[in-house]
């Protein structure tokens, strides 16, 4: 069965095998197939997204080779790449895509989380989080419609790694967790959960000076960047640990 990868550079593999995909908008097209599996995608929504606002004339008909040639580029293609008004559909089982492996296991873990087995759930997100092979759809980033994909990719991302803390912390990991979110804080100043898990963990730690600086930081960056104070649950946080 074919191994269809968009958490990274766009792949498929036949067994052991990568397969040739053909040129950025031949991929493009494929990619976009991908992030809609088993659905049809209209020839008007490809067209759009593959070339934005300056289709060429003939877009329609490249359209049509592009599909062409991704039929024989994938084994058993005409059957899995199906031409179905008013557009297209890639025809594939559970767990065909990375992305549908991703969301099943992200899913499996929060469940366990919430039924209280923290241990489960952490297994479960660090799977999730394993199938990403770099930044998705990498080698498509310079395309229309890669940077909103692109974009709501990376939040599903960040949203499952805090899940995966979540479990960590509730496993008490707290010391060993300190690094790794500082660095998340850093690289996304604004996202206040980050910032709890981090005071929540340094707390824990018994460093409760540490944790109190890191709410006032994310208090002075909230009003510089956003003008808005912490929200609620961010100020509770930090009461209870003063």
């Amino acid at each position: 069965m074919l191994d269809f990868r968009i958490l990274g550079p766009l792949e498929v593999r036949d067994g052991e095998t990568a397969l040739h995909l053909g040129g950025a908008k031949q991929r493009g097209v494929l990619a976009l197939l991908l992030l809609h599996p088993n659905e049809v995608v209209s020839t008007g929504r490809l067209i759009d997204q593959l070339w934005g606002d300056s289709p060429p004339d003939d877009a329609a008909t490249a359209l049509q080779a592009h599909v062409s040639r991704l039929r024989k580029a994938l084994p058993g293609g005409r059957s899995i790449l199906v031409t179905e008004p008013p557009g297209y559909a890639l025809r594939l089982e559970p767990g065909q895509v990375d992305l549908q492996r991703f969301e099943q296991s992200v899913d499996d873990g929060r469940t366990a989380l919430a039924a209280g087995d923290a241990e489960r759930a952490a297994s479960q997100l660090r799977e999730a989080l394993q199938l990403w092979r770099g930044r998705p759809l990498a080698d498509l980033e310079d395309e229309p419609f890669a940077r909103d994909a692109t974009s709501d990719l990376e939040d599903a991302w960040l949203a499952a790694l805090e899940s995966r803390i979540d479990a960590d912390l509730a496993l008490g990991r707290d010391a060993e967790l300190v690094t790794e979110l500082r660095a998340l804080v850093r690289a996304h100043p604004l996202r206040e959960g980050l910032r709890a898990k981090l005071m929540l963990a340094l707390y824990r730690a018994g460093r409760q000076a540490e944790a109190l600086d890191v709410y006032a930081d994310a208090r002075r960056a909230l009003v510089e960047e956003l003008g808005l104070e912490p929200g609620p649950a961010l100020q509770r946080l930090q009461q209870a640990i003063l």
